[in-house]
């Protein structure tokens, strides 16, 4: 049964770990730009949008070419948060070994 202690205070710890590093994750802002700078965005690490800007000069632009620069400039802030999280997830759980789960 000392085995099943270890194993479950193993799992507390990498569970206060993730708890902590999900917090981090959501403080954290990335600021991702498009258009020369003429559409910024920015992101939290959880992939909560927390801000847009758009040069009022770059809006008498084609319809066309501001939507889809808008829309390139929210999937790369997606994609770059998408790769935070997932990168500072992975050194938290990188460190246990949970037999029967991975």
């Amino acid at each position: 049964m000392a085995g099943v202690g270890k194993l479950l205070k193993q799992a507390q710890k990498m569970q206060r770990e993730l708890a902590e590093t999900q917090k981090r994750i959501a403080e954290h802002e990335l600021d991702i730009s498009a258009g020369g700078g003429a559409v910024k965005i920015r992101i939290n690490g959880a992939g909560e949008f927390l801000a847009l800007e758009l040069d009022p000069e770059f809006l008498k632009e084609d319809a066309q070419f501001v939507s889809e620069t808008v829309l390139q400039a929210v999937q790369e802030a997606a994609a770059k948060a998408r790769a935070y999280n997932e990168s500072e997830m992975a050194k938290v759980t990188s460190g246990f070994n949970l037999p029967g789960l991975m």
